[in-house]
Formats: C-alpha cells, structure tokens, sequence
C-alpha cells in the first residue's frame, strides 16, 4: 500500500490538480494508494500573501493527517512494506511517523518530495528565518526520516546538498543513498492545456509567477514601461480563474521570467504547451532544462538595477522572439519533447515499484 500524505489544494496552484492527478496516475500503474489528507474546510482559502500555501492553514491541515495516520497504527492497518509518500518532504508529521514505525517495530519506507525550504535564501524560510539553527536542524531531521529525497531538478539536488553537507564525500554517499532526481507529477498539463492551444494571438506578455520578491515583479513592471507596444500583464493581480488564466495564456505570445527562485517552473512549461514564447534567464533550474532560444544571460536581470543597465539587450531579444512566435512553433514543440520528462511521473513510479520490492523490507 502506498500512503499518499497530500498537500493542502490551492485553487490557483498546481496543488489543486495533484489532488485528483496524483492518486490517479499511481493508481493507473497498478499502485494500491490511499490519500491522507486534512479537512476540506476550515483552512483559510486565501494564501499567505506572497506565498504558496497560508502559514497558519498548512498547520491545520498537517495536524489532521497526523491523526489519521497516528489512527491506521492504533488499527494495525500499517503493515510491513507499506510505503508513505509525502508530496511535499517540508511537513515535520514525518518525524511522528518515523517514531510510530520504529517503536511498532513496522518496517515502512518514506518518501518526500521536495520543493524548497530555508536553505534556498530566496525562499520565505530562507528570507525571514535564514540559517537559524532551529529550521536548519528540523530540515535536516526531515531529510533523514526519508528513506527517498526527491527532487525535481540537479539545480535544487546541488544547493539541498551544498547547504547540509560539507564536503564532495559526504554528497556523493547522499546521493547513493536517499536522494533521487526524478519528474513531478504533470502529465494534465498538456491535456488541460489543449483546447487552448493554436489560438490567435495578441501582443501580451505574460507574468504568470506568484506576486513575491524572489520573481522580481518590478523588472516586469520596468519593461512594461520601456516597452508600451506590448501588453504587460501580471496574472496574479487579475485574480483570474483556470479558465481565465488558460485562455489569457493561449492568447499571449511569450511568458517572461526574471526570478530569483526557481526549482522547476511550471508555468513557463504551460507557457510552452499552448505556443507561449517562454523567455528566462540563465539561471537556477532553467540552465539544465531550457534550450538556448529561450534563454536570455543571467547577468541582464539580476536586480532591477542590471535590468536598467541591460535594457537595450532585453529590448532586442523580446522584439526578435515576440516577431518570431509564429515561425518558432516546430522549435517549439520540439522542446516540449526535451522537457517532458520534468513534467512527468515515470521515473517516480520506477522508484516506487522497485522501493516496494519485498526484499528492502527483509
């Protein structure tokens, strides 16, 4: 059995589409699963602003999974082999399930995936809590709860593993160990996404990425005014519904990223999927997943200031790509080929099957 322990679903993140995808992708290959999720309400809807889920909310919904995990031990109903897969690792619950296990004497294996956390300075654990030893200590107590570390991209595996460990040796035995490199699970994207596909476009740029300091919506906001022949258009001031964000993205001929922060990107990808020009810098995650056309230098956005300074080169490349979005469709849909697998649930499922194996549990 694999014990889904789900994220809280937000109406504008991509967590709204896991809590359905996500046990029905597993269960499509062949995976027993049962959700463990937390109520349905009473958790604010709104997040905290900025951010990806509500600080105080999360909690909620973490305290009653913990219950219903802490009831299927009280029941017997854990049984050796079974496989707890946390869809996001930075949820401290593991550590009450770790002691469950180990005092029941049941041998399970654990698995988190991880999205961020106060080891990347730009994160909001990183920005207003930093390197304190209390977050730094639990992260690492985390970590060690799971039999699997899962990570989407090398990006985030290197600064993960040069922030805890100290030297190559050490991060060489991790990633033998626990850490491994595989897809996240997204396969809707391009389902969702197709109705919307091959619309006519307009002259509108997209800023698709939470309202935060780490995506740098000032540089937007400068472009927008060195450049008034294109519509500039933040999506998360809108307030939009899926339906409303999808369309406004088919419509758009190019999703522009400056960010700071970026262990995946997810909308770049949705971007990408209905003829969306994804333009990011070269940078965090986009260096190992994006090809050159869609990358601008790094250096050209990395404050407003260096935008101010490069505004001529940034002006010229979005020009040459916004005039060119029709005749970069074929290259386009060659790069969906390239990134898929970033967006995919395979090589999890590979971990899983073979993490499942009678034998590890011997």
């Amino acid at each position: 059995m694999i014990y889904l322990v789900d994220l809280e679903s937000v109406e504008s993140r991509y967590t709204k589409q896991w809590k359905t995808h996500f046990p029905t992708v597993l269960k499509n290959n062949g995976l027993n699963v049962t959700v463990i999720d937390g109520p349905s309400a009473g958790i604010p809807e709104a997040t905290t602003p900025g951010a990806f889920l509500n600080f105080g909310g999360t909690n909620i919904y973490k305290a009653a999974q913990i219950s219903k995990i802490a009831e299927l031990f009280c029941s017997g109903k854990v049984k050796d082999g079974d496989y707890f897969l946390y869809t996001d690792a930075w949820n401290p619950t593991v550590i009450q399930l770790k002691y469950m296990a180990e005092l029941l004497g049941v041998k399970i294996r654990i698995g988190g995936m991880w999205h961020a956390g106060s080891y990347d300075p730009q994160d909001f654990l990183g920005r207003l809590i930093g390197n304190k030893p209390w977050v730094r200590n639990a992260e690492m107590t985390m970590y060690e709860c799971f039999d699997d570390n899962f990570f989407a991209t090398k990006f985030h595996i290197d600064m993960f593993t040069q922030t805890f460990f100290e030297d190559d040796r050490d991060i060489d035995r991790q990633l033998l160990h626990s850490i491994r490199q595989v897809g996240w699970p997204m396969e809707y994207i391009e389902s969702d996404l197709a109705p919307y596909k091959g619309m006519e476009k307009e002259d509108i740029i997209l800023f698709p990425h939470r309202l935060a300091p780490e995506k740098q919506p000032e540089v937007f906001d400068y472009l927008a005014e060195q450049m008034p022949e294109y519509k500039f258009i933040k999506c998360q001031e809108l307030n939009l519904s899926k339906e409303e964000y999808h369309n406004l993205l088919g419509k758009a001929k190019m999703v522009f990223s400056a960010n700071l922060q970026e262990t995946l990107g997810i909308s770049v990808y949705e971007g990408l999927v209905v003829g969306a020009i994804p333009l990011v810098p070269d940078r965090l995650s986009y260096s190992e997943m994006w090809s050159d056309t869609f990358k601008y230098p790094s250096e050209w956005t990395r404050d407003l200031e260096s935008t101010k300074q490069n505004i001529d080169n940034i002006k010229t490349r979005i020009r040459i790509l916004m005039k060119s979005n029709t005749d970069l469709q074929d290259i386009m849909s060659k790069e969906i080929d390239n990134v898929k697998s970033f967006y995919s649930t395979d090589r999890l499922i590979e971990r899983l099957t073979e993490n499942m194996d009678p034998v590890k549990f011997a």
